[in-house]
């Protein structure tokens, strides 16, 4: 088991970065949708958490066409990696920049875990995703007026406020262990610094909009094989669900708001 903290900082408010998460959620799944991958939104309905109070419940399967790392895609003959492996990512927003310690307060860790801050505009992304108009060093709204993003910003930009994940990967499979543990951490961290460069970039899209407003189709359901290329019956790849609230996270889940909404989220 690996565990990791992330804290990403946003030039928002907690209350503008829900907007912005589900916008931005919808638009990349589209996009990716249209590669033979996607996210296909099985439930969004309120929900009561019985620790962290009213919330957002929302199931998702990540559905997947480009090959899983190797030493996966070695035991997905037999599938029989499946029931080894999980993902819990647990989140909790707060309208600071990432100062508040022992946030998450929980007796399920071991031990210490590493603490790592994302910054979306100076952190480096791979090559390959890298967008001139979704660097926030450069990206200026013209609703806002906030960008770009200068050194430093996090402490003297207003407002601002901190997404912090706790992410525990699980693989338990002798010899492969650490090596798959630390490239799913590898792959969130990159999918988590995208995604919130995205919502800031885009956020003259949905800046003014509610979280009833009408956001980017998405279809219905997306196939994780593209034509000629069938999945065997018995590896036929599983979605992975994801349980969130109150809102669901960028990229590819508790939240706490100034009134103390949580979100807990299961992969």
């Amino acid at each position: 088991m690996l565990v990791k903290e992330y804290r990403i900082c946003m030039p928002l408010t907690t209350e503008e970065y829900r907007v912005g998460q589900l916008y931005t959620i919808s638009k990349h799944s589209h996009q990716e949708s249209e590669k033979g991958e996607g996210v296909e939104v099985v439930k969004n309905e309120p929900h009561e958490d019985p620790v962290h109070g009213p919330g957002q419940f929302t199931e998702k399967r990540v559905h997947l066409s480009s090959p899983p790392p190797r030493p996966t895609a070695a035991l997905s003959p037999q599938c029989s990696f499946l029931p080894k492996f999980s993902i819990y990512i647990e989140t909790k927003y707060e309208d600071n920049c990432g100062d508040s310690e022992n946030i998450f307060r929980s007796d399920k860790i071991l031990g210490d875990h590493e603490v790592s801050f994302l910054d979306i505009a100076f952190d480096e992304i791979p090559e390959r995703y890298y967008r001139s108009p979704e660097d926030p060093r450069y990206f200026s709204s013209a609703k806002t007026g906030r960008g770009p993003l200068r050194e430093g910003w996090r402490q003297h930009t207003k407002p601002i406020m901190c997404s912090y994940k706790l992410v525990t990967v699980k693989f338990e499979v002798w010899g492969l262990q650490t090596r798959v543990e630390q490239f799913v951490h590898k792959v969130i961290r990159d999918i988590l610094l995208i995604g919130h460069r995205q919502a800031f970039a885009w956020v003259d899209e949905w800046c003014g909009e509610s979280g009833a407003a009408p956001l980017p189709a998405v279809p219905p359901r997306v196939t994780p094989a593209g034509p000629g290329r069938p999945t065997p019956p018995r590896c036929r790849r599983k979605g992975l669900r994801g349980v969130r609230s109150p809102c669901a996270g960028l990229g590819p889940a508790g939240m706490r708001t100034p009134g103390g909404d949580a979100r807990v989220g299961r992969v």
